[in-house]
């Protein structure tokens, strides 16, 4: 079996290499020199790096090896962006804050996951890691409380009250500051839609522990489920952005390595065995990250795992990445659960589970949720078949 490390990329830039060189986890002012030795398009290294998330951690990681860019405005550039990053997640936190001390307040159990628990765990600090929303995991049974918790802090539902108190179903449930336009959208185990079988909330909540972030320990899931989750979001979106694979090769790289046992067991209670390898190997072929030894022999003899990684690796290095058709995203969603029959059961359940974009404005609490369902695959299909570019 070709092991993906040796793909060769022909559409490959200077610039995603000095991308590439930035996200790994075993960075050194050796491989950096090397990387930037050669002239960059700054503008589009700038461009590449917002886009793919990665703007916080390259600039941190300009600083720690001393390279300042030749180009005067792009170290301008570097230094506001840094700032406003800095500035924004101060208030995010402030928010989150607030947010958390309310829900306690109510009774109401909550986890904080990605944002700046899963940027302190990677990189060291709330800073080092681009995002623009706040996520937090709760019951499905306190969704209408928190959404009463919500609404005297300030923040307005993107979800209908209707809905919500009708028991739909949404992506995720988004609250918006009224004041200050911050976003926090809550995730529950109905939400979680997207894990090939149901998520174990209550286990979830017993596993947790604490992150600090700003001087203060912040609930959130355990090392081993954040890891699953990240795996879970990053296949969700089939891995188009290079942030959830650095978040993957860092966590993983860690001083404090997650236990692979408790991994695989939090992996296996919710199907997602294949998409935690696909995660693993993704961290390992294009980051360098070490795979655990115990896993090892497994991802590697995945065909499947291999095989995706590799396509995977050509899409994101791409200078003109091409739409993902109807049919390759279905049969991603196939593979990633294993077997004909379940990879069949996953994929006919994510087609007939409808979220807010298939709801019809206005009826939302009102119209009969199989409407919905049905309408559900045509949207996808129509959403979704525009011609792959050759």
């Amino acid at each position: 079996m070709t092991h993906p490390r040796s793909i060769q990329h022909t559409t490959s830039s200077r610039e995603w290499g000095a991308l590439i060189a930035f996200a790994s986890p075993h960075l050194s002012v050796e491989s950096v020199s090397a990387t930037l030795d050669a002239p960059l398009d700054w503008t589009a290294l700038l461009a590449q790096a917002e886009e793919h998330g990665v703007l916080p951690l390259m600039t941190a990681r300009l600083q720690e090896c001393a390279f300042v860019p030749s180009v005067p405005e792009t170290r301008t550039e570097l230094e506001a962006w840094q700032r406003a990053q800095s500035i924004f997640t101060l208030s995010l936190s402030a928010h989150l804050f607030r947010a958390l001390d309310s829900l306690a307040a109510a009774g109401i159990g909550v986890l904080v996951t990605k944002g700046p628990v899963l940027s302190v765990r990677c990189y060291g600090g709330p800073s080092m890691r681009q995002y623009v929303d706040l996520d937090l995991i709760v019951r499905d049974k306190d969704i209408e409380r928190v959404t009463q918790v919500m609404l005297h802090l300030r923040y307005e539902p993107r979800i209908p009250l209707g809905a919500i108190q009708a028991a739909r179903i949404p992506g995720e449930y988004t609250f918006v500051n009224i004041d200050r336009k911050v976003v926090l959208e809550f995730h529950t185990e109905r939400t979680l839609r997207y894990h090939p079988r149901p998520m174990p909330i209550d286990k979830l909540f017993r596993r947790q522990t604490a992150v600090p972030v700003d001087g203060r320990n912040v609930p959130t899931p355990s090392l081993e489920d954040e890891l699953v989750l990240i795996c879970v979001h990053g296949a969700k979106h089939f891995w188009e952005r290079l942030i959830w694979i650095a978040d993957v090769a860092a966590l993983i790289s860690a001083k404090q390595a997650p236990d692979w046992s408790r991994a695989m067991a939090a992996a296996r209670e919710v199907g997602a065995e294949r998409i935690l390898r696909l995660g693993l190997c993704l961290a390992s072929a294009l980051l360098g990250a070490q795979l655990p030894a115990e896993l090892e022999a497994s991802i590697q003899s995945d065909r499947t795992v291999a095989k995706l990684t590799a396509q995977i690796q050509n899409r994101l290095a791409s200078r003109k990445p091409r739409e993902i058709g109807v049919m390759e995203r279905a049969m991603f969603r196939m593979r990633m659960r294993g077997g004909l029959f379940a990879g069949a059961t996953y994929l006919l359940r994510l087609s007939l589970s409808p979220t807010e974009e298939d709801w019809t404005p206005g009826a939302e609490g009102s119209r009969p949720a199989f409407m919905d369902t049905i309408g559900r695959p045509l949207r996808l299909a129509k959403k979704h078949s525009r011609r792959p570019n050759n």
